[in-house]
């Protein structure tokens, strides 16, 4: 069956303004509260606005998991394009002006802006639908600050107090400029703290189905990265065997079928919803070629990561030639939707930390390894996960995060060491976005 599609917050502004005077009219830019906030069917529409937030492509619209992989790409991925801020991203010479990164930093913060907004005017909510708007509101606050602090934050160190500047964690609706919207950063510690709170607030609030949105199993799975990224393995290993667990989910027995598709499958826990008239799809622009609806074929597939893979690995029928030059098939089609977590993402988290633990991670991991087409494996290790997790989660936007994560290397230039990041300033504003 068809599924909802997000609806544009900009559509619902001007519904919500529109009038028989001209001179009435609110500019979109600077919508009241009293305006936008004034009803239960608009603030639901406030809360769809959010998903839209998200679904750009500064975000989950595709930009995010392209910079995270070209950062990480270690001569796996090239960048060929033309367009100058992912080169300087791939080659590690970005700088404060690199419009990619500002527009994901002011897409981030648009996003969790219009989540507070949304939880500021929770009791104008029905009741019976109170706390699903309230669950879905902080999950989107919650992912938001993560990508931003996994991003543009110093590292987390497991174990460590974790003191190095983060991003600014912020809770109260921007409803104009002023000098409480020149904000500093907070600690890693605590913007990890309060993607933690809201995650867990999520979870306890969201139903179990919820159509495309943010449910109770999306809650459980981002809290699985999260402890996973923290180093808090027997935490990460309870959230992604809840999600396992729950049948709510289950792995597509052939690959291909994960991509290129107008419906979530049943493999997808959460996914950016993209038709022919909304959303985004930048993954498909820079990673594909104008055949499908690319651009040049700007991220070119290197033969340094198609040596990773075993021979007889089914994975590697999603790779084709194209505008003369090795492409991922996972990013091919136009206007398909982009799936954020899956539920072999689980499976993965849950043999890392089996082996972390000391625990075996045959089951686990095998159930992702066979369904590439591979023999199943006894005395899984971890190296025997973590390259899985590569070969897997390839080009999905983990890549940097994991070599963080690790502590590995980028291209023998960058050792990720809380010492080797310094902050480009110490506080930054937070434009109003209504």
């Amino acid at each position: 069956m068809k599924k909802v599609k997000y609806l544009l917050l900009s559509g619902f502004l001007f519904s919500v303004v529109a009038c028989d005077k001209q001179l009435d009219i609110e500019p979109l830019q600077s919508v009241s509260e009293t305006v936008a906030l004034d009803s239960d069917a608009n603030v639901k529409l406030v809360l769809q606005g959010a998903y839209d937030n998200i679904s750009r492509d500064g975000l989950y619209g595709g930009n995010l998991f392209r910079d995270a992989e070209l950062a990480g790409a270690d001569g796996e991925i090239r960048w060929v394009g033309t367009f100058g801020d992912p080169r300087d991203i791939t080659n590690h010479t970005m700088d404060a002006g690199n419009n990619d990164a500002e527009n994901t930093w002011r897409t981030a913060y648009v996003a969790i802006n219009t989540a507070n907004n949304v939880l500021s005017a929770l009791s104008i909510v029905n009741e019976s639908d109170r706390a699903r708007v309230e669950g879905e509101a902080r999950f989107i606050r919650a992912i938001a600050h993560f990508e931003l602090v996994r991003l543009f934050g110093k590292p987390y160190v497991a174990g460590a107090t974790n003191s190095q500047l983060g991003v600014p964690v912020v809770t109260t609706p921007t409803r104009g400029v002023t000098s409480d919207s020149y904000v500093s950063r907070n600690t890693v510690e605590e913007v990890y703290q309060a993607v933690h709170d809201d995650l867990h607030e999520a979870l306890d609030l969201l139903p179990e189905e919820n159509d495309v949105f943010a449910n109770k199993y999306t809650a459980a799975a981002m809290l699985a990265r999260l402890h996973l990224a923290r180093g808090e393995y027997s935490e990460a290993l309870t959230e992604a065997e809840a999600v396992i667990g729950s049948g709510a989910y289950s792995l597509v027995s052939d690959y291909a079928d994960l991509w290129n598709q107008d419906d979530n499958t049943e493999e997808a826990i959460f996914s950016m919803q993209v038709s022919n008239q909304d959303g985004a799809n930048e993954l498909v622009t820079f990673f594909s070629i104008p055949e499908y609806g690319g651009r040049d074929g700007d991220i070119e597939i290197e033969q340094k990561h198609i040596s990773l893979y075993d021979a007889s690995d089914a994975r590697l029928a999603m790779f084709y030639e194209g505008n003369g030059a090795l492409r991922t098939g996972k990013w091919r089609d136009q206007y398909k939707n982009i799936p954020v977590i899956r539920l072999a993402e689980m499976y993965l988290i849950a043999a890392e930390c089996k082996a972390r633990l000391g625990q075996s991670a045959d089951e686990y991991y095998n159930a992702v390894h066979t369904r590439a087409g591979l023999s199943a494996k006894t005395g899984v290790t971890l190296a025997d996960v973590l390259l899985e997790r590569r070969l897997e989660l390839a080009f999905e936007g983990h890549r940097i995060h994991d070599v963080k994560r690790l502590k590995g290397s980028v291209d023998g230039l960058i050792r990720f060491r809380p010492a080797n990041w310094k902050p480009i300033r110490t506080s930054f504003r937070i434009t109003a976005i209504n």
